[in-house]
């Protein structure tokens, strides 16, 4: 009797593919009431404000998968946004574990977890950089929060691929690069689940879906999730590089409106009466970064909408000379910089 290879992998991924809730103390409804606006009756939640009148309730949820047979698991940052709620992990019904976030990198919209338990299954991870087009590929999750340990079939579409999203605790806009392209279908709730080959190793963590196409959906590389995980078991957090800039990215729209000598870069510019837009005694601000300079290459990487400059100073070491291409009243200058660690 012909086995499928799928049912194979399923065996093999399913047990270590978790579920991730997320929760609140907030007050208890005691009832509900009629609120009249436009025209329409609305019906509220009433409670009597007691902050002691709390209770722990829901308030999302995604996917995850165990990583180590110690407890540490990989999810989606937007999975986990929420600074001052609790996550619980679930392995099984019957097993369920408080989940420590280890560390948020919103950057790659990844986030590692930790549960105290020992000998659980894991995924072994590949090297996400030795994927092609064409491979075929399997997306696991719970998908719409709901329907667990759900397998959806498909290949890889696309590599390097570059979206905007929208999601989080407050739906923020996310700028997402060298994704993984698959028309595998991804669900929500499958956010955080893992992107595995025909071997049954995690090639991706499943982050986003195009609303209103079919078949076209993204997952971080696993390789961006490496990197983090050796830092967090070393340090106990990520080592983040910080430059000490606000500044805003500049498109060919931006650079028309506001005459601008480039339509790359990224322009040194304050929040509408903020602070001065380079941090004092910042490595910037030692390296005589100014506001209104543009700063058009980093390390010899141009920096462009779709190669933000915190995407490049992601690769940029901690305390190693940094060197920066600016533009300043027209004149090319190059600056260099010792990156500090973000605290």
């Amino acid at each position: 009797m012909f086995k499928s290879p799928i049912a194979k992998i399923a065996k093999k991924v399913c047990p270590a593919v978790i579920t991730v809730l997320v929760s609140k103390d907030l007050p208890k409804v005691e009832d509900f009431y009629s609120f009249p606006f436009g025209g329409k009756e609305y019906i509220m939640p009433k409670n009597n404000g007691n902050k002691e009148n709390l209770e722990s309730t829901q308030i999302g949820g995604g996917s995850g998968f165990i990583i180590s047979k110690d407890g540490y698991i990989i999810t989606s940052n937007h999975v986990v946004a929420d600074m001052n709620a609790d996550y619980t992990v679930i392995i099984e019904p019957t097993k369920k574990f408080p989940a420590k976030v280890l560390s948020r990198n919103p950057i790659n919209d990844l986030a590692i977890l930790k549960i105290d338990a020992l000998n659980l299954p894991y995924i072994e991870m590949a090297d996400s950089d030795k994927i092609e087009i064409g491979q075929e590929v399997l997306a696991v999750g719970n998908a719409l929060g709901e329907f667990t340990d759900t397998l959806s079939a498909g290949i890889v579409s696309g590599l390097s691929r570059y979206i905007t999203a929208f999601g989080g605790i407050e739906n923020q806009t996310q700028n997402l690069r060298g994704l993984i392209q698959t028309d595998a279908a991804i669900n929500p709730g499958n956010s955080g689940g893992p992107l595995v080959n025909m071997q049954g190793q995690v090639i991706g963590i499943n982050t986003a879906t195009i609303m209103g196409a079919q078949n076209i959906g993204f997952a971080i590389p696993i390789n961006y999730a490496k990197k983090d995980l050796q830092e967090v078991k070393k340090f106990g957090k990520i080592l983040v590089p910080f430059l000490g800039i606000k500044y805003v990215l500049i498109s060919k729209e931006m650079a028309k409106a506001n005459k601008l000598p480039v339509e790359d870069g990224a322009i040194v510019v304050r929040e509408a009466l903020g602070e001065s837009p380079v941090i004092k005694n910042s490595s910037a601000d030692k390296a005589g970064i100014r506001e209104f300079d543009i700063l058009i290459y980093c390390n010899g990487e141009k920096i462009t909408l779709e190669n933000p400059l915190a995407h490049i100073l992601q690769k940029c070491p901690i305390g190693r000379e940094t060197t920066f291409e600016i533009l300043r009243n027209g004149e090319k200058l190059e600056l260099k910089a010792n990156l500090s660690e973000k605290e």
